[in-house]
């Protein structure tokens, strides 16, 4: 089996995959401050819920953005699995080319994404990830990675009006229903929300025209995607699983 981490800067996903299904995932907080054992004992009891030998991973492949996470993740990785990951970067194929002005600038999630969506839904797509910052990525039908937007998250966002309004409380991510509110919650949400709403919609729309290309698809994913496609008709499609089928992909691309 197969054994994919998505290292983000608030959350790692681990994937568990049989060939190509996924037959479980976890969710865990990225902590740069544990070590290799800490995370050993960790994911070696998620395995054990679920009633999984760790002895039947065969391979294990990384994407991280968080560099400080690294050491213990790769250590764990020789203790635990006794396998030497493979990890997103430099050298490895992904049948793209990055028109990036620095390829190594890329994040290896944004990369990872591409190569998925590119496997999946076909080109010219657009890749719109919800994550701690909220990126989009162009690809055009000639798999062509030629860059993107980075925008602050919605948690961010969020954060940001809560710490610095001293009179305005942490709210809730919901949809409130309606622009026009009659309390101070209620018209946060709506400003969090709908305002992020339509600075997506506006992204999509301009990067649409830059790529002046015909029957761009939208793929969305992300802990946020299904919250945001569900209020603007730019996204085609929500997928949750985008970056674990991507590592997956980047593995069978990479095999010795």
């Amino acid at each position: 089996m197969l054994l994919v981490f998505d290292v983000g800067n608030t959350n790692m996903v681990l994937g568990l995959y049989k060939g190509k299904e996924l037959i479980r995932y976890w969710r865990i907080t990225t902590d740069k401050y544990k070590t290799s054992d800490e995370y050993g004992i960790l994911i070696s009891n998620l395995f054990q819920h679920e009633k999984i030998d760790m002895n039947c991973v065969e391979d294990v492949i990384i994407s991280s953005v968080v560099p400080d996470v690294m050491h213990s993740l790769e250590n764990f990785c020789k203790k635990y699995c006794k396998k030497q990951p493979k990890v997103v970067g430099p050298g490895i194929k992904t049948g793209l080319n990055i028109k990036y002005d620095n390829p190594k600038q890329v994040g290896a999630d944004r990369i990872v994404n591409a190569v998925a969506c590119v496997e999946k839904y076909g080109t010219p797509v657009i890749v719109v990830d919800f994550g701690t910052a909220t990126t989009f990525c162009a690809i055009t039908n000639n798999a062509d990675y030629l860059g993107g937007t980075i925008v602050p998250g919605l948690k961010i966002s969020s954060e940001a009006l809560f710490q610095r309004a001293s009179k305005l409380p942490r709210v809730e991510l919901v949809k409130p229903g309606s622009v026009i509110c009659k309390n101070t919650v209620s018209a946060m949400q709506a400003g969090i929300i709908y305002g992020y709403v339509g600075s997506v919609e506006k992204i999509i729309e301009m990067m649409k025209r830059e790529l002046n290309q015909e029957n761009v698809k939208v793929i969305a994913t992300g802990g946020l995607s299904t919250l945001i496609a569900s209020e603007t008709k730019s996204i085609d499609h929500v997928d949750r699983f985008l970056t674990l089928d991507g590592l997956r992909i980047l593995h069978e691309k990479n095999k010795e």
